[in-house]
């Protein structure tokens, strides 16, 4: 049994929202799905460049370990080549003369390479680094 005092009761009027209360109610709504789009719109798109970056990585990695590779070969085939002159030596002076010269090439060598491999690494974190450079540039004005 209810009695006509109960909060509860199903003989109270329900309750009806103003008009102002829907109307900031629906812009509320209104503006939380925009920016929900605005948010999955910018999360896709981050999507993409952080694929592009770890594509441009990932190839730089490939490119730089064949190079290194590349030059593990041409120092081996080159201490073997050595290996087999300096067996070749009739004088303990022709061998220091043999010594001496693939030290220097060897140097030259080593410094080249690694000049090389250098330019290779900057070239790869330049491309790496192009698609959050661009992707930025749509979010963010350059500094005056």
């Amino acid at each position: 049994m209810t009695s006509s005092t109960d909060p509860f009761s199903a003989s109270i009027v329900p309750f009806e929202v103003p008009e102002q209360m829907r109307a900031f109610a629906e812009k509320g709504v209104s503006q939380a799905r925009d920016n929900y789009a605005k948010f999955k719109d910018a999360a896709e798109a981050h999507n993409g460049t952080i694929e592009a970056v770890f594509t441009s990585a990932s190839k730089g990695a490939s490119e730089y370990t064949s190079k290194v590779m590349e030059f593990v070969k041409a120092n081996t085939t080159s201490a073997l080549d050595f290996a087999q002159e300096l067996l070749g030596a009739k004088t303990p002076s022709e061998a220091l003369e043999l010594w001496t010269a693939q030290t220097r090439k060897t140097l030259e060598t080593f410094s080249a390479q690694a000049k090389e491999l250098t330019e290779l690494s900057q070239r790869v974190a330049n491309q790496t680094a192009e698609p959050i450079k661009a992707n930025a540039s749509k979010y963010y004005k350059p500094a005056a």
